[in-house]
C-alpha cells in the first residue's frame, strides 16, 4: 500500500518510496511496480501524475483524479507556479547558503538553463579515513528548484563538489561504495520534502508534506544529525 498524504475530489498526493518508478519505462525493464498503477489500483479510478520523481528519489508526489486537472496542475509546473523543496545529505561541508545557476543539457542534445537554492541544515563528521582525509564529513542541506530540468539537483549538487550520497551516474562512487560496504546503504538521499502552490480547483494554498523515509532517517542516526 502506498502511502496517501492528501487527497480531495481532484488531487491526490503519496509519499513515493525510492526505488519506485512512477510509470512504466524501456530503460528500466526490471522493474514490475509503478507508481501510477499501483495507486490506481489503491484507489480503484484512474490517475494522472502531475509531475515526476527519479526512481531513487523519495517524497511528494502528486496525481491529478481526472484529465482537466492534469492539464492545469501540468500547466503550473511547466510556468514554475509549484514551489518544491528537497532534502538532501551530501559530501562534505556546503557553504551555509547558495544559489547554483548552471544550464543542463538534456537528452536531446537542448541546453537549458537551471538554477537551484539551496541551504545547509546540519553537518556531521564521521571518524572513518576518506581517501587523503582523516574523517568523513556530510550535509543536511535543503534545495530549493527554481526550474525542473531532468537529473537537476543531483547534477548542480555534483557540480559544487557535493554529491549527493547514494547517487550513481553524477556522485561519489568512492562514498557510495563506503556507505555500502560499511552500513549497507544503498539509496539516494535525496528526499522531496514539500508541494506548495495554489489549488487549481479552489484556489486555496495548498502545502503537502511528506515525512522522511526509513533509511534516509537510519542515515541521519548513523551521522548523529537530528
Amino acid at each position: 500500500m502506498l502511502e496517501i498524504i492528501f487527497k480531495d475530489e481532484h488531487l491526490v498526493a503519496i509519499n513515493k518510496p525510492h526505488g519506485l518508478l512512477v510509470h512504466r519505462s524501456p530503460i528500466a525493464a526490471d522493474a514490475s511496480e509503478f507508481a501510477v498503477q499501483m495507486l490506481r489500483d489503491q484507489l480503484g479510478q484512474r490517475v494522472f501524475p502531475a509531475h515526476r520523481l527519479d526512481r531513487k528519489t523519495g517524497g511528494v508526489l502528486l496525481f491529478a483524479l481526472n484529465p482537466d486537472m492534469n492539464s492545469k496542475l501540468q500547466s503550473m509546473f511547466e510556468h514554475r507556479q509549484v514551489q518544491k523543496t528537497y532534502l538532501a545529505i551530501v559530501r562534505g561541508y556546503t557553504p551555509e547558503k547558495g544559489e547554483i545557476n548552471y544550464p543542463l543539457t538534456n537528452e536531446n542534445g537542448l541546453t537549458q538553463d537551471a538554477v537551484t537554492h539551496y541551504e545547509r541544515l546540519a553537518t556531521a563528521e564521521l571518524q572513518v579515513t576518506f581517501g587523503k582525509h582523516p574523517t568523513s564529513r556530510y550535509s543536511l542541506v535543503k534545495l530549493l528548484p527554481e526550474t525542473g530540468r531532468h537529473h537537476q539537483l543531483r547534477k548542480h549538487m555534483a557540480h559544487i563538489f557535493h554529491p549527493i550520497i547514494g547517487d550513481r551516474p553524477h556522485g561519489c562512487n568512492k562514498q557510495n561504495k563506503l556507505w555500502k560496504e560499511t552500513w549497507e546503504m544503498n539509496t539516494m538521499l535525496l528526499h522531496a520534502s514539500t508541494l506548495k502552490f495554489e489549488h487549481p480547483a479552489t484556489g486555496e494554498e495548498i502545502e503537502i508534506g511528506a515525512g522522511l523515509q526509513s533509511e534516509f532517517l537510519r542515515v541521519m542516526g548513523v551521522l548523529g544529525m537530528s
